[in-house]
């Protein structure tokens, strides 16, 4: 016996689950070496460690909210009646939200202004005649990309997490 709201919750919820688990691996084997041996990894950079702690925060509370989604999508009915669990939805979903979309901010932010800082900074040491930074130019171009290709799944789940918000809100007793 279910309803089309509690299916929409647990297909949102488990989708969340996996976008924010497909953040993880991508933003975690980002890193490269310049040929010196100077290596940079994602967790030299304290912007792409919060994307990560979003994503490992969506993908841990979406892991834990799913089993309440399956007994109320297949029931029709809450597990813990009363208004408890509810409103523990209602206030954990946009505070999540909000994380991620913080995540999210920060990731796309912190690889686009970096990404600019080091092309300048490259620019300027190549204007006085020096031509030695051209392989950090492109590795760390790279290495910036990557992180903005490991926020976009965070992006997705966070457009998953804020529909469940509002599907949330607008059901809410």
């Amino acid at each position: 016996m279910e309803t089309p709201r509690a299916m929409a919750i647990l297909v949102l919820r488990f989708f969340t689950m996996l976008l924010c688990a497909g953040t993880v691996p991508l933003m975690i084997n980002n890193s490269f070496e310049l040929s010196g041996g100077e290596k940079t990894k994602y967790s030299d950079i304290k912007g792409y460690r919060y994307v990560l702690a979003a994503a490992i925060g969506g993908f841990a509370y979406s892991l834990i909210q799913l089993p309440f989604a399956i007994y109320y999508a297949c029931t029709g009915n809450r597990i813990i009646h009363g208004r408890f669990l509810g409103m523990l939805d209602f206030y954990v979903d946009k505070v999540l939200t909000f994380v991620m979309a913080s995540g999210v901010g920060v990731g796309y932010g912190v690889s686009s202004e970096l990404k600019r800082f080091v092309n300048g900074f490259v620019d300027n040491i190549e204007s006085s005649g020096i031509d030695a930074y051209e392989e950090l130019r492109t590795k760390s171009q790279k290495f910036f990309d990557r992180g903005t290709l490991a926020t976009n799944p965070l992006m997705a789940g966070l457009i998953t997490m804020s529909v469940l918000t509002i599907i949330t809100s607008f059901h809410r007793k």
